[in-house]
């Protein structure tokens, strides 16, 4: 449940002021549809709270991508998306394009994972909860991440392109998991990714990589997964970089090595459940600007839940500290 709170404003961020206008992205494919069923409520609580924005509701894949840009073109001072993981990230990676210091990201959950979210406690089940932190107009800075290399969509249908992203880039095991997920046809939410992990962890074969951290050395090994997390959270909920924070700076590398042993790797999972897996045999999560990979060949990985095919074996990531305004709940943490 989110938690608004009005005392020490400036330490937590900003309140954006009267008069600013609003431009509405609903994406209601997000959460393998069930964002249909969470669009008229979300319909009523905007016009009830925020009578004069303007409202576009997306048709096909990436069209979120031109809203954006028209938004930001057109001046809009917060422009929300209302979706997952992936929603957000391609508005926000519009917004980062378009240059303007001036506007802000809202967001409103109505996605699989949510993840990028929770890092500021928001409840997908309450929509009342996040329109009305959306009115309110706190924002916050938080840093954002970059994949400097070139990739395409994996389903072709792109130029190749550097990204932003907010909340984490997998390799490995995330894009076996994310796979499964899409022939899965009965489960949603936590519990679809829940259940196609524990498949995969019996199926997996695993992948070499070598990790290069901007600070220098490396680590090269077979891994079951790598990450790259600005956020704490991935796969609904998974603590995965239980010590980041959207406004530290760094991002946070999670490299778990291959267990072969299938029941090895199940106690692996169940303790990354809880993010007790930090410390724990081959598992490592390093801190840092930014991060180097090499493959044996491009890699497919995903960008906040969307599956993404590098064009070189190399994957270059750094973090942009405090480039996107949000608007969220104040911070009582000491972060921006």
């Amino acid at each position: 449940m989110v938690q608004v709170g009005h005392a020490d404003v400036r330490a937590a961020g900003e309140l954006l002021t009267e008069g600013r206008r609003h431009f509405v992205i609903l994406n209601p494919a997000a959460g393998r549809r069930r964002g249909r069923r969470r669009l008229e409520s979300y319909r009523r609580l905007l016009e009830a709270s925020l009578p004069e924005a303007t409202i576009r509701f997306t048709t096909r894949a990436g069209e979120e991508r031109a809203f954006a840009e028209q938004a930001a073109a057109d001046g809009y001072e917060v422009v929300v998306a209302v979706g997952g993981d992936g929603t957000w990230s391609n508005v926000a990676d519009r917004l980062l394009a378009s240059g303007r210091e001036n506007v802000a990201l809202g967001i409103l959950p109505s996605g699989t994972g949510n993840d990028f979210g929770r890092n500021f406690g928001y409840d997908p089940r309450s929509p009342a909860d996040a329109v009305r932190v959306l009115a309110e107009g706190h924002v916050r800075t938080v840093d954002v991440g970059r994949v400097e290399s070139l990739s395409t969509p994996d389903q072709g249908g792109g130029e190749p392109e550097s990204r932003h992203f907010l909340n984490v880039v997998g390799f490995g095991f995330d894009i076996a998991v994310i796979d499964a997920a899409a022939g899965a046809r009965f489960l949603k939410g936590e519990l679809l990714y829940k259940v196609t992990a524990l498949q995969q962890l019996f199926r997996f074969e695993g992948f070499g990589a070598r990790l290069e951290p901007a600070s220098g050395g490396f680590r090269e090994a077979r891994h079951l997964m790598l990450t790259v997390s600005n956020g704490r959270y991935f796969g609904g909920g998974f603590p995965i970089a239980p010590a980041a924070t959207v406004s530290d700076g760094l991002l946070h590398a999670c490299r778990i090595e291959d267990a072969v042993n299938p029941l090895a790797r199940l106690r692996l999972f169940n303790r990354a459940e809880r993010g007790r897996h930090v410390g724990s045999a081959g598992v490592e999560v390093l801190g840092d600007a930014g991060f180097r990979l090499t493959f044996a060949a491009p890699p497919r990985f995903e960008v906040d839940g969307d599956v993404r095919r590098a064009v070189s074996e190399t994957v270059e990531l750094r973090v942009l500290p405090g480039a996107l305004r949000v608007v969220a709940p104040p911070a009582h943490d000491g972060t921006r």
